[in-house]
């Protein structure tokens, strides 16, 4: 049964925006709620071979939850740049900028005020599209020019959850959009993930130092714990004694995606339920992150405390670093140019 989370648990006022939730549904019963704080995916509720649904995003029943969680990212919108920027700077056109530092020394997830902690201007179109829209205003966390983002979620009745973002800018800056919700197709807080079965159509990986920055190489998955060319177990490789799973407490690495366009790039299926999800996108790369540092602390909206390796993320984006590393493809959009990517999240179950 779908337990819709209330409106009024949501309706608020920061900075003196206006906080709501906002429920999309397809004609198949597949139901998403959306806040505006963050752009957050609160909760997704998507039936198993049974015919069951379970809510599968870690998240909060209230507002509060968000305000004052250990994990800041569960379900949100991240920009203007998802992942790291080493150092908190980078040189363009010339001119060095300096970011906000977030990351011990390094500039993750758009900074202190990134868009996860912002409040959309939100339109919900129909009961299954809802428009987001943010002006990043020049020199925001330390980034050039005033960015104006919308970011589109749409329930298809393809099963599937479309997130389409879009932006321009006035100055040349670094934009690089991904999304945040942290999936168990178990349901949030029902167990590990380590027996879901994950595919990634990714021959090469970008390797990290031991603070997490790509060193700038692009190495073949084969013969590492990298490979998911086949459908392989989320535990098989990942308390290997190598540096790279040291470096990343298991998996927190940047995935070279196959083919270019509009494509499939991940299917992850779990055996007990039958669901499966499937990742399509048009960007060159993909974050997988194995929940490492889910520790229990956080409890979610069943009251079900969300512990260590119990969800797993899979973000769509360009590489992390991309402004000093001239090897990666650019991340820097330009006055005139509209910056457009695409992330889906297809369900289905097992037959």
């Amino acid at each position: 049964m779908i337990k819709l989370i209330k409106n009024e648990n949501f309706k608020t006022k920061i900075k003196g925006k206006q906080v709501d939730l906002y429920t999309l549904k397809n004609d198949n019963g597949i139901t998403a709620q959306i806040t505006n704080y963050g752009g957050r995916v609160v909760s997704l509720w998507v039936p198993d071979k049974q015919g069951d649904y379970q809510d599968i995003v870690l998240g909060y029943k209230t507002i509060d939850g968000y305000l004052n969680s250990n994990e800041i990212y569960f379900g949100a919108l991240i920009g203007r740049y998802g992942n790291r920027i080493a150092k908190g700077k980078f040189v363009l056109n010339n001119s060095v900028y300096k970011l906000a530092t977030n990351n011990d020394a390094n500039h993750l997830h758009g900074g202190v005020n990134g868009f996860n902690n912002i409040v959309w201007g939100a339109k919900q179109i129909s009961d299954s599209k809802l428009e987001l829209t943010y002006l990043s205003k020049d020199g925001e966390e330390g980034y050039p020019g005033n960015l104006n983002v919308k970011v589109i979620y749409k329930l298809t009745n393809n099963n599937e959850l479309q997130i389409e973002y879009i932006a321009t800018t006035d100055k040349a800056t670094p934009v690089n959009l991904t999304h945040h919700s942290y999936f168990n197709l178990l349901g949030a807080g029902k167990g590990s993930i380590n027996n879901h079965l994950l595919q990634i159509k990714a021959s090469r990986f970008t390797p990290i130092n031991d603070v997490l920055i790509p060193t700038g190489e692009l190495k073949d998955v084969k013969n590492t714990p990298f490979d998911f060319t086949k459908p392989t177990k989320i535990a098989k490789h990942i308390n290997d004694e190598v540096d790279q799973i040291k470096y990343g407490f298991g998996y927190d690495h940047n995935f070279v995606l196959d083919g270019t366009g509009l494509r499939l790039v991940a299917k992850v299926e779990e055996p007990i339920s039958g669901r499966i999800l499937e990742v399509i996108t048009n960007e060159p790369g993909m974050q997988f992150y194995s929940g490492n540092f889910l520790n229990g602390k956080d409890v979610g909206k069943e009251n079900l405390p969300y512990k260590y390796r119990e969800a797993f993320c899979l973000e769509t984006q360009h590489f992390p670093n991309s402004p000093n590393q001239l090897n990666f493809p650019s991340t820097i959009l330009k006055p005139r140019n509209t910056y457009q990517s695409t992330c889906i999240y297809k369900f289905s179950i097992k037959e």
